[in-house]
């Protein structure tokens, strides 16, 4: 279904929902796929959406609420106040198309379209690659965080042997569409693109986002040239086919579909990260320095000390003409002007460091007055496992950044198993306890909800899921 706001401003490429309805004689698998940044709490998708949807596939198609399992690709596509009701017409729609299929897990591996956007900072803290701030200084880079190439495949074939529908997971930021280029469904709608007309036989493509969190577009930051989604998920896409020809198809699948709720802590050191920042800027402005110059004048200064730096103010034969003569007025201007540049060059920094602490401050604010607001010190938080054939996957509704995904599957050490984020629900990000205690400040560290104890309970929680949907 077509769920993108066309009122709203600009189209680059249209939002969709996408329903898979599986079924055998003892379960059903209902699993949605959603071209929206999330579901519930941020974006065009409302809180109420799951228990919503839920209710009226239970009363239409008898479907059980444990049973249906939405996640959204994170994209910032701008979607209809209607979703909800479109969402369910699709599921209907599938439903009413149900044949029978064999099925195939598989995995694929695409590692040219990301990078991890976090970067390990020879202080020992970390900063993040986001439009909101400027990279910091070179010099200062001391490694970055890993990604997760891996791409989850389910394939799903008609008796005949025909396609009909491939759900391929992986963890990636859909953040390459800038907003000036309209609302768009970002490098998964060019994969899917590529998937469908590839397999053909009307099949569907659904992508499922990963464990995506800390993990941006290639080359997210760059700007000498349009940013652009379409070669990543070109490249997507022939990955997934190319590792989906590969499968073993099964007429023996079953399905098994499980929830569960967990109470996470509530993050209680939030008003002492704000206090540490606010600590921080203040030092920060008290280190600006006073220069006699601005930026108009700053600017050539800086180009003319880099290109002649023995000569910056003239030409060399003005320097010998004065010393012959005994005189350094040029000299000394030089002196002046490179301490002027220098504190200059400083004020930029001290700005780039406070802007990246005045935009972390504001997310760690904004959750302070959730947390308190709440009046609980957990945040419930649903757990949904299920497992068609080989295929196996346990998904989280916050933001998990990769390493948190890259342990789980470790730890479970099964080749067909996955994780998603972004499911059922939204809690902003989740990120490790490094993270999470970063002194850096980044946006995964800050726009975070919970506690950094939270991550142990998930990782154990998850591969106990994961286990019990073995058969």
């Amino acid at each position: 279904m077509d769920i993108t706001d066309y009122k709203a401003g600009p189209v680059h490429d249209p939002s969709f929902a996408k329903a898979l309805v599986i079924r055998s004689d003892a379960e059903t698998l209902v699993l949605v796929t959603v071209d929206a940044v999330a579901v519930g709490e941020i974006g065009r998708i409302g809180n109420g959406f799951m228990a919503n949807l839920r209710m009226q596939l239970q009363k239409e198609l008898g479907v059980k609420p444990e049973s249906i399992v939405v996640n959204a690709s994170h994209c910032h596509g701008i979607v209809r106040a209607d979703t909800e009701q479109l969402v369910a017409q699709a599921v209907k729609e599938a439903w009413g198309k149900l044949v029978p299929v064999k099925a195939g897990a598989g995995v694929g591996h695409e590692d040219r379209i990301s990078e991890n956007r976090r970067l390990k900072m020879k202080d020992g803290s970390e900063v993040d690659m986001r439009r909101a701030y400027s990279m910091p200084r070179d010099e200062d880079v001391a490694s970055v965080g890993p990604i997760d190439p891996q791409i989850g495949l389910l394939r799903l074939d008609r008796e005949d042997g025909r396609p009909l529908a491939l759900l391929y997971s992986f963890a990636c930021h859909p953040i390459m569409n800038p907003p000036h280029k309209g609302s768009s469904a970002d490098y998964p709608a060019y994969a899917s693109q590529f998937i469908e007309e590839s397999l053909g036989e009307g099949a569907m493509a659904f992508f499922v986002q990963g464990c995506g969190g800390d993990i941006n577009p290639l080359r997210y930051k760059e700007v000498s040239r349009p940013a652009d989604a379409e070669p990543l998920g070109h490249k997507l896409g022939l990955s997934v086919i190319q590792a989906a020809k590969k499968i073993q198809i099964s007429d023996a699948a079953s399905i098994k579909v499980s929830r569960e709720i967990i109470a996470l802590p509530r993050g209680q050191d939030l008003e002492k990260r704000m206090a540490a920042i606010e600590a921080e800027q203040v030092k920060l402005l008290a280190a600006l320095k006073p220069t006699n110059i601005n930026f108009k004048t700053f600017l050539p200064l800086l180009i003319q000390q880099r290109l002649t730096p023995d000569f910056p103010s003239h030409y060399a034969q003005s320097y010998l003409h004065d010393q012959s003569l005994g005189r350094d007025a040029l000299t000394k201007l030089d002196a002046d002007n490179r301490t002027a540049v220098e504190a200059y060059l400083q004020n930029i920094q001290i700005m780039e460091r406070l802007t990246r602490l005045n935009a972390n401050h504001a997310l760690l604010k904004k959750h302070l007055a959730q947390n308190r607001a709440a009046g609980s010190p957990t945040l419930d938080v649903e757990i949904a496992g299920l497992r068609v054939g080989d295929f196996k996957m346990v998904t989280f509704p916050g933001e998990l950044t990769v390493q948190v995904g890259l342990n789980i599957k470790k730890a479970f050490a099964d080749p067909h198993a996955f994780v998603a984020g972004y499911t059922n629900g939204y809690i902003y990000y989740a990120a490790t306890v490094a993270q999470r205690n970063n002194t850096g400040y980044a946006q995964e560290d800050c726009d975070a909800l919970v506690a950094p104890e939270w991550q142990k309970i998930f990782e154990d929680k998850a591969v106990a899921v994961l286990k019990a949907l073995m058969p």
